[in-house]
């Protein structure tokens, strides 16, 4: 089975993109660039913990990997791919959507910091999604996918609420217990579970609609 050219170019490019923005991020991080609202950034050990402590961080990662994955074989398959695949797709699109509604009016970047931010939070979450929806693979997502795919997510969450217990810090404001009170948190804890489980459960019902990615014509020939 022969790769799809054009699949195999924007993977390639949402991959690219995904790793130039990260690497970046990584630089203003070590050079010391404020992180949301953190106008005094901390050393650089906690700089750095807090980075990957992002689930901006971690969703990009993924699609990086899904897609540098994708760009090799198109078409490519498996259990722990699946997974990751739909982990990639719904945390980056909850990337976008978080970071549009709720973190978008908080930030004050300009320069490097202000381009990264939207590689990071907005142009690499709508290559996500568009690789997705124009060249899938598609046909890889079941109930159990859907049920290991929120593995992530609610581990994620555990950590944050963990970490922040015990050390005061968390990465997004709403999730901040000590600011919002345990009632509150909970109640955005509960909001974010419901809206992962309803947009994986849209992503499962997708996959099944849009049916097999379409193939270049030299594939279906040979």
């Amino acid at each position: 089975m022969r790769s799809t050219p054009a699949a195999r170019v924007f993977h390639g490019l949402t991959a690219l993109v995904a790793a130039f923005a990260l690497l970046a991020q990584l630089v203003l991080t070590v050079q010391g660039s404020a992180t949301l609202v953190e106008v005094d950034p901390p050393g650089l050990a906690e700089r750095l913990f807090h980075l990957v402590s992002y689930f901006t961080i971690l969703s990009n990662l993924l699609v990086l990997a899904t897609t540098v994955a994708a760009a090799r074989d198109p078409h490519v398959d498996g259990p722990v791919w699946r997974v990751l695949r739909l982990d990639a797709v719904v945390a980056i699109t909850i990337t976008g959507i978080v970071h549009w509604f709720l973190l978008r009016p908080l930030l004050d970047l300009a320069g490097w910091s202000y381009a990264v931010d939207k590689l990071l939070h907005v142009a690499v979450p709508l290559l996500a999604v568009v690789g997705w929806v124009l060249f899938g693979p598609r046909r890889r997502v079941d109930r159990r996918v859907v049920l290991l795919a929120l593995v992530y997510p609610f581990v994620w969450l555990f950590y944050t609420l963990v970490v922040g217990a015990l050390t005061g810090w968390y990465p997004y404001p709403f999730l901040d217990v000590g600011a919002n009170g345990a009632a509150a948190v909970t109640v955005a804890a509960l909001g974010i579970a419901v809206f992962l489980f309803a947009l994986s459960a849209l992503v499962w019902w997708l996959d099944r609609l849009l049916g097999p990615a379409p193939r270049a014509a030299s594939e279906v020939a040979g």
